[in-house]
């Protein structure tokens, strides 16, 4: 007997101080639904049938820094989001909320953090 299933992969939990405001951020810039809300979590979904994205209530959370600094918080994840136009991304993720890191490591690459201060990346397609 298994006890894992096809595409078992459900989704990814993320900590936040208002997982309800992070959870309409990431909808706008994703385009996606929020598919449940209750007090202190928030699911965003791409489709009925996933990913999800869960936003969950931290008490006393600490935003990290990017990049990483020693003795501060660092961040543990990021996401990836890969975009034809990186400064059109750029400009409609900060009207948003979102805000651009001053360090950038990469020419085709752009650090943000959102409305929480978790950092996450827009990635040009070259292809």
């Amino acid at each position: 007997m298994r006890s894992r299933t096809g595409g078992m992969w459900w989704g990814t939990t993320v900590e936040a101080p208002d997982p309800s405001g992070l959870a309409r951020f990431y909808a706008e810039l994703l385009d996606w639904h929020i598919g449940h809300e209750e007090p202190g979590t928030s699911v965003l979904a791409a489709s009925p049938q996933g990913p999800f994205l869960v936003f969950q209530q931290a008490q006393g959370y600490r935003a990290p820094v990017w990049p990483p600094v020693e003795g501060d918080q660092r961040p543990m994840m990021h996401f990836d989001f890969q975009v034809g136009d990186l400064d059109s991304a750029v400009t409609e993720a900060v009207a948003l909320g979102a805000v651009v890191a001053e360090f950038q490591p990469q020419e085709n690459v752009r650090v943000l953090f959102d409305p929480a201060g978790h950092p996450f990346c827009l990635c040009r397609d070259d292809n």
